[in-house]
């Protein structure tokens, strides 16, 4: 039996890093190179004007690396030129339309039906273990396990093993989102330096292989093989391992937040969890712009060379349970959108109905943030009644 004092259980809003004011959540350094903009009303704006609010520092990592960890990634010959996310102009809507060929709302919602009757197979699986006593973290075994095979399916480019995949995104991410020290640096260039040398071969192979892949249908259409690399890059790491962060979210906001069975027994309240997640603690709650040239807009003035942190969830839009900006606005706004919202609606009421008896195991997860990504590192869970409050 809970105890009648105790303290009710922290919101979402108060438990993601990136959820409250971005300063307060950045080291100094970060701090000193990047202005965060919180208005969403300015962020929209300034989203609307990519010739001016370019996107070509997206790609950049969050601080200076040091002379070390640079000489790693130059003896690999490794370079992300701008392409998709990173690019702006003709060249980025040349490879947008390609893309988006394979993420058409069409095969996104005929992703639906796999993903439900593998969800169950998982959730089969661990039913037996859960019997036997055992806690489970969920963002290892659900989570993480249902992104890189649908896009497998999606795309038919290649995807690394698991244990490769999961380690090379999540070193990535902090490599040019996080604040690394000197010494951390030099793994995570070393890291990044062997994902680079896989998706050189893997890209070269699947354009090769010409069987309707993206890879190769970027090829016919002119991108050249350092360009689809680079866009293998990040579609590796956004495609999966972001939408990774978001299921894992919206786990742990479900059965933290006695909200479970609801998922269960409908799909909206399943539809309007995630919905609560992506507008109080989107697992991509920034992203970057650099300012091209002097402006003054809506009474803000913007020199040029400035750095920008750009809002898209949590703030104002957590209080407002306002998810619009969630995965960006105006021309770049995430290809993946519907996808990421659709894979995690589904694995959330898939598991809720195929583990109707589960609870958290343990205390609220530590969350990871970097400059633009959070997420609970475990989703901890085992079967029976929450256990009682002291």
């Amino acid at each position: 039996m809970s105890c009648p004092f105790a303290s009710p259980a922290a919101t979402l809003g108060e438990l993601a890093p990136l959820a409250g004011p971005l300063p307060d959540a950045y080291p100094v350094e970060v701090n000193r190179r990047y202005c965060s903009i919180e208005d969403p009303a300015l962020v929209r704006r300034i989203l609307l004007r990519p010739e001016v609010f370019t996107p070509d520092n997206a790609l950049d990592t969050a601080i200076d690396l040091e002379p070390a960890a640079l000489r790693i990634l130059a003896a690999a010959r490794f370079s992300l030129p701008p392409v998709l996310a990173s690019a702006s102009g003709s060249d980025h809507l040349a490879v947008r339309r390609v893309v988006a060929r394979f993420f058409s709302p069409a095969k996104v919602a005929a992703q639906a039906g796999p993903i439900k009757e593998r969800v169950a197979a998982i959730c089969a699986g661990l039913a037996e273990e859960y019997r036997g006593g055992a806690s489970i973290d969920l963002a290892q075994r659900l989570a993480a396990v249902i992104p890189p095979e649908v896009m497998h399916r999606l795309t038919g480019v290649p995807i690394p093993p698991a244990e490769d995949l999961k380690a090379w995104s999540q070193d990535s991410l902090e490599l040019f989102w996080g604040w690394p020290d000197a010494k951390r640096q030099l793994e995570l260039a070393a890291s990044a330096a062997g994902f680079h040398a896989w998706l050189e071969t893997s890209v070269a192979e699947a354009v090769a292989r010409d069987d309707g892949n993206l890879y190769a249908a970027l090829h016919h259409s002119g991108v050249d093989s350092a360009r689809i690399r680079s866009l293998g890059y990040f579609l590796t790491i956004a495609g999966q391992e972001t939408t990774a962060m978001l299921i894992a979210t919206a786990l742990r906001t479900a059965l933290h937040e006695d909200r479970w069975t609801q998922c269960a027994d409908s799909e909206k309240s399943a539809a309007d969890l995630v919905g609560h997640v992506l507008a109080q603690a989107s697992s991509v709650p920034t992203w970057r712009r650099r300012v091209a040239a002097d402006i003054e807009l809506d009474g803000h003035r913007f020199a040029e060379g400035e750095h920008l942190v750009l809002r898209l969830s949590g703030g104002v839009l957590g209080e407002a349970n306002d998810d619009s900006l969630a995965f960006g606005f105006g021309i770049h706004r995430c290809l993946g959108a519907g996808l990421a919202r659709m894979e995690t609606e589904v694995v959330l009421g898939a598991a809720a109905r195929a583990l109707p008896d589960l609870r958290p195991a343990g205390d609220e997860p530590n969350w990871m943030h970097l400059l633009s990504f959070q997420a609970p590192r475990t989703v901890w869970t085992a079967l029976g009644a929450r256990e009682a409050m002291a």
